[in-house]
């Protein structure tokens, strides 16, 4: 799993009953926490490479989800909705009034429910690789989707999510992916009522085509924004955190989305224009 990066702590919540364990950063006095959401059958450790740079901006939260990872197992997998459910109680269990949300593959779909449920608890949402909806339909399509991105993750990301996949269980990851692909992700983030940025990359099989996200783009109210991460694969969180990070930074300070200073030439950041 490896070690937690200096300054982040681990802890276990009871939520509903049940034990979840989480990750947090050092505190940030005056920032909205940033919670991060993991994606279908794997836990919150895919998504530390990213919070991890964002500590300086707040306080980073990386639970992991009722039967995911290091948390309890639930008696039955839970859906989306309950999912999404759970996340508030462990915002209420954690005095959390107010956070941002940050989601990868499933995760956005878990914290677009929370944001439509509850959009006074939400300062604002991070869509990284929003999974779901008729791009992912039939399930047979989808699955053949999942299959090619994971030739095209890091094979460090084999390491990490091949054991938390045994864990959660195929029949589960199964069920709950067949789930995932009726979420209608397109639909929910054109009709968000928080401020909302959508993060595709390039070469994720699960996203649309370019097309598409234009027609996203041109549709998209103004709290919406859509930004590209050329050369990303569905878990950029984990293969491309300086560029996310950088992004989702550039974004809450209402800058305009460019590539990342820091690490020129990894990959190409755009921000997709409205016109």
């Amino acid at each position: 799993m490896g070690t937690l990066a200096a300054g982040w702590t681990e802890r276990t919540v009871r939520v509903g009953g049940r034990q979840m364990f989480v990750r947090t950063s050092a505190d940030v006095p005056d920032a909205t926490p940033i919670v991060h959401v993991h994606g279908f059958a794997i836990s919150g450790t895919s998504l530390l490479p990213t919070a991890e740079r964002l500590t300086g901006r707040a306080t980073n939260i990386v639970p992991d989800l009722p039967g995911y990872g290091r948390s309890e197992r639930p008696e039955a997998t839970l859906g989306i909705s309950a999912l999404a459910e759970t996340l508030l109680e462990f915002l209420d269990a954690s005095s959390l009034d107010k956070v941002v949300l940050v989601g990868n593959s499933m995760g956005c779909p878990v914290i677009l429910d929370v944001a439509h449920i509850a959009p006074d608890r939400v300062q604002a949402v991070v869509l990284a690789s929003p999974a779901g909806g008729v791009w992912n339909q039939p399930l047979g399509r989808g699955l053949m989707q999942l299959a090619r991105d994971a030739v095209r993750e890091s094979p460090r990301m084999a390491r990490l999510a091949v054991p938390d996949y045994f864990r959660f269980g195929p029949l589960n990851a199964f069920h709950l992916f067949s789930e995932l692909t009726r979420f209608p992700s397109q639909e929910r983030i054109l009709r968000t009522p928080v401020p909302t940025l959508a993060v595709v990359g390039s070469r994720d099989p699960l996203m649309p085509p370019p097309w598409r996200v234009m027609e996203v783009a041109r549709l998209a109210p103004e709290h919406v924004t859509l930004a590209v991460i050329q050369g990303a694969a569905h878990a950029m969180n984990f293969s491309h955190p300086g560029e996310l990070a950088h992004v989702i930074g550039s974004w809450l300070d209402g800058r305009e989305i460019v590539d990342n200073p820091d690490e020129p030439g990894i990959s190409r950041v755009l921000q997709v224009p409205r016109s």
